[in-house]
């Protein structure tokens, strides 16, 4: 299989740029530029490899920089803002802050004949995100494209084919990016389009049969398409070695409980045990309020019932969840900002009663976890169901968790969710309701009350790592308010965000 590198600076797009790789059928994986040597390069026979962008400036003492001899490997590499000043900078040119005014946004981009822009008009848009630039080009590189204000937006090595690009084609608003990125791979880096769904479950089946065989594995089954795709995946690797435990931990959406328990013990048949751990949960969460305390509460209280579960079943030797990309993206893989951690990546306890743990769709972005899901035979419903954080409703609850809150938000939650459906032909990507600790004076009647606001979020994205708010019917957004404050006991306002991502994130903690 065709691998491309995209070797990680701290780029705020460097997942973005996997992303649209993948979306050519080919694999790329992201790693630290701290952690990867010229031999381990060598040796894992990549076919190109991708500098992303970064927050340093190349000429700072301990900027993130790379061996120079990665440039003499005979292997094609594509530099990216930051990625492209370093090439540039540690090739013996000039990179210097700009004393005009930095490139943000939509910028006209020239370019001149090169394999890179093959296909390419003249003159097109490309996003600009840059306060540093090239300004004086290294011995042996050529320039390939420019803008009003950076001189050199594209540049090549003479001979090498070493290709650097001060713009960002991995988002939207670059016109060509596709087209850059496809050049790159197919012409320049001569891969195949050989990453698809169908090999990654062929091999992965394969991997595990032969990784786990004889071994008991304990399956954390949320109900969600995560956990659920990884439940089948392992189903077909290990068969009856399987056993799924779905713990019920009070955080869940309305009538959730019982769908999930009903679902897969009656309609897959599958070995499924539920654990009633709702106290446990509440009581561990009681007067807890910071949102990366309540993620790793409950994530090592997942891990410590998983391993009463096992002692309780004999002995289990592995630990299978459902981690997906974003979940180690936002929760600081390399070089990036930690944006909150998950329950099954940063919460995880440091001893645990497993031999190891299997994410076997750790590398997956969500759409690719929902092709496998639906080559595997899941219902299409449960397949596209509405994505639901691993730590539930604690993170939609701002501050402490109760019951009482907890029934609150259940029943705004379902009444979104009911009345979405009922009036959109073709529902956000992701829509929830969150509680907020902050409460207002109403009026009911003719009585005064003092009840908590709900907050209604709705998001349209491609691949959850960036997101904008939907435009939902005023209409469907007066019913749905309504309904809560006339149905809700307890909650006197709703309010809609419309904050996009970034700057926001689409959970509220």
């Amino acid at each position: 299989m065709n691998k491309i590198l995209v070797l990680d600076f701290g780029g705020q797009y460097n997942q973005l740029i996997a992303r649209r790789i993948r979306d050519m059928h080919v694999y790329a994986e992201i790693e630290s530029y701290r952690s990867m040597t010229v031999e381990m390069i060598r040796e894992r026979a990549y076919k190109g490899i991708v500098f992303t962008g970064g927050p340093n400036s190349v000429y700072e003492d301990g900027a993130p920089g790379f061996d120079p001899a990665v440039l003499d490997l005979d292997i094609p590499v594509l530099g990216i803002c930051y990625g492209a000043q370093l090439i540039a900078y540690m090739s013996g040119g000039k990179v210097q802050k700009s004393e005009q005014s930095s490139e943000y946004g939509k910028t006209t981009l020239y370019t001149e004949p090169d394999a890179l822009f093959k296909g390419m008009p003249e003159t097109s848009i490309c996003w600009m995100s840059h306060t540093d630039y090239i300004s004086e080009l290294p011995d042996d590189y050529l320039r390939t494209a420019y803008t009003v204000q950076c001189p050199y937006a594209g540049i090549r090595h003479k001979e090498k084919k070493i290709y650097a690009i001060q713009f960002h084609p991995e988002v939207t608003h670059t016109e060509y990016g596709k087209q850059i990125f496809r050049n790159f791979l197919f012409d320049i880096c001569g891969c195949a389009p050989d990453w698809t769904m169908d090999d990654f479950i062929d091999r992965s089946v394969e991997q595990y049969r032969n990784e786990l065989r004889d071994k008991n594995v304990l399956l954390a089954l949320s109900g969600g398409v995560d956990s659920a795709v990884t439940a089948v995946l392992l189903h077909r690797a290990v068969g009856d070695h399987l056993t799924c435990v779905f713990v019920d931990h009070g955080l869940l959406r309305k009538g959730e409980a019982e769908e999930v328990e009903n679902t897969f013990r009656n309609t897959f048949g599958m070995n499924l045990i539920r654990v009633d751990a709702r106290d446990r949960f509440l009581t561990r969460l009681a007067g807890v309020t910071d949102p990366e305390l309540k993620r790793k509460i409950i994530g090592e209280e997942f891990i410590r019932t998983f391993e009463t579960e096992a002692h309780l079943l004999g002995k289990m030797h592995v630990l299978a969840q459902g981690t997906i990309y974003p979940d180690i993206v936002e929760s600081g893989k390399g070089d990036s900002a930690v944006i909150k951690s998950h329950h099954n990546v940063g919460g995880l306890p440091s001893v645990i009663a497993f031999e190891r743990i299997v994410e076997p769709l750790r590398y997956l972005f969500k759409d690719e976890v929902r092709e496998v899901g639906i080559k595997l035979g899941l219902p299409t419903d449960l397949v596209y169901r509405q994505p639901f954080p691993g730590p539930g409703l604690a993170v939609r609850i701002i501050g402490e968790i109760t019951r009482e809150k907890l029934e609150l938000l259940q029943e705004a939650d379902a009444i979104l969710r009911e009345e979405i459906k009922n009036s959109m032909r073709k529902a956000p990507d992701q829509y929830f309701a969150a509680l907020t600790n902050t409460r207002s004076v109403g009026v009911m009647g003719d009585a005064r009350t003092y009840g908590y606001t709900i907050a209604l979020r709705a998001v349209e994205t491609d691949d959850f790592m960036t997101a904008e708010w939907t435009r939902i019917p005023w209409e469907c957004l007066a019913v749905i308010s309504n309904r809560i404050t006339n149905e809700v006991h307890g909650v006197s306002r709703v309010v809609y965000d419309i904050t996009s991502k970034p700057p926001g994130t689409v959970e509220w903690e």
